[in-house]
């Protein structure tokens, strides 16, 4: 039987999502801080544990409502580029899965309109050095194994490994959008902060989706 993807399971990965966020809030920053504005951890972690204490008031009834709320959550909290971009991917998710609960399928066609809502706000696309990199290879893979029958979890795990090498990608690359642009060769040899955030949201979704929680 297909795994079923109701509002309790993604509230699962939403909290995962700020917790290990929260985690690795200090890496994130430090990796920002060589070629950013040094705040991409403080404010991920912000606006995650508004949107946890959104959830903590009153859980949404349905998968689309309880994505958006995160996604306006994050517009409104998070300062810098990573506000509008993890806010519009939520948001977009939100608006393509249906009302649920969400089959595998609907969740890789929810994450693919997350990715489009990225690159429509950032207006980067793959090699740039931003989340993308992680994101786009991501759902790639997942699209594949989904379309192929594989078990929901075998098809997240996918993800999460094109995810990790896509972030590791960033390393060598000279960034092209974002702040890190403006560094121009000195971006190389630094790893993408928001690739590396998107890690944490693909190893979220892969420990609290693919199996039935308690």
């Amino acid at each position: 039987m297909a795994a079923e993807l109701d509002v309790d399971r993604l509230q699962a990965w939403v909290r995962e999502f700020a917790r290990t966020v929260a985690d690795h809030r200090d890496e994130l920053t430090e990796l920002d801080s060589a070629i950013g504005d040094a705040d991409h951890g403080t404010n991920m972690d912000r606006g995650l544990s508004a949107a946890v204490a959104a959830l903590d008031a009153g859980p949404p009834a349905d998968p689309a409502a309880l994505l958006k709320q995160v996604g306006m959550t994050l517009v409104s909290k998070v300062g810098g580029a990573s506000g509008p971009l993890y806010g519009t991917f939520f948001l977009r998710m939100a608006g393509a899965g249906g009302s649920g609960p969400w089959d595998p399928a609907a969740f890789a066609t929810a994450l693919r309109a997350g990715l489009d809502g990225v690159i429509a706000r950032g207006k980067a696309e793959p090699g740039d050095k931003t989340m993308l990199d992680a994101l786009a290879p991501a759902c790639d893979a997942l699209d594949a194994a989904v379309a192929a029958g594989e078990p929901f979890g075998t098809a997240l795990a996918a993800a999460v490994d094109a995810g990790r090498r896509g972030r590791d990608a960033t390393v060598p690359m000279q960034a092209r959008k974002g702040r890190a642009s403006y560094l121009g060769e000195r971006s190389v040899g630094h790893q993408d902060p928001g690739a590396t955030s998107t890690v944490l949201l693909l190893e979220a979704a892969a420990s609290t989706l693919a199996v039935p929680q308690d």
